[in-house]
């Protein structure tokens, strides 16, 4: 069994295993015409497909004429789910979906092409976490355990003495 990664390791992450073009090619295999259509597609995106981890988020950018790029935040990160088919699996490899509120139901981002794929999870997920973990948070005013016992009871005295006033004033008004 391989170790896990570190997280160096995932940080130099740039590109998708070889066998996501095999998973490419026998996938098209299904449907001989889409071989193609889809084909050279396919081929180009696997081979202009990078990542790029970094410290404040991920980043994957793909294709030739219609140049697309994807950034998220690890901030903004809502979920994270692996998912891999039976041909996937016998691949080694698997996608990871990372959503995001924004409002849509898909992922923001589909991570694809990677037999790390489990570290890469436990990565994101720890990334995702620490963010939220150092956010900054307003904090509250030092008080005295006995002055806050004091405060509470002094403003339940008050409310007790308000209502006990609005029953009498109601009870004084004339009945219709």
């Amino acid at each position: 069994m391989n170790p896990a990664p570190s997280d160096s390791a995932i940080l130099a992450l740039e590109r998708p295993h070889a066998n996501l073009l095999t998973y490419y090619f026998l996938s098209l295999l299904v449907f001989p015409p889409l071989l193609l259509v889809l084909g050279p597609y396919l081929y180009f995106r696997y081979h202009t497909m990078r990542y790029k981890f970094t410290a404040d988020g991920v980043s994957m950018r793909w294709g030739i004429l219609f140049r697309r790029e994807v950034i998220v935040q690890y901030a903004r990160i809502q979920d994270i789910h692996l998912q891999s088919n039976l041909v996937e699996r016998w691949l080694g490899l698997a996608r990871i979906l990372v959503q995001t509120a924004s409002g849509s139901g898909s992922a923001e981002m589909t991570i694809e092409g990677l037999r790390e794929f489990e570290a890469v999870r436990d990565f994101l997920y720890h990334q995702m976490r620490g963010v939220k973990d150092h956010a900054p948070h307003a904090a509250p005013a030092p008080v005295a355990a006995g002055a806050a016992d004091d405060e509470v009871a002094a403003a339940l005295r008050a409310t007790a003495a308000e209502l006990r006033a609005l029953r009498e004033e109601l009870a004084r008004q004339p009945r219709a």
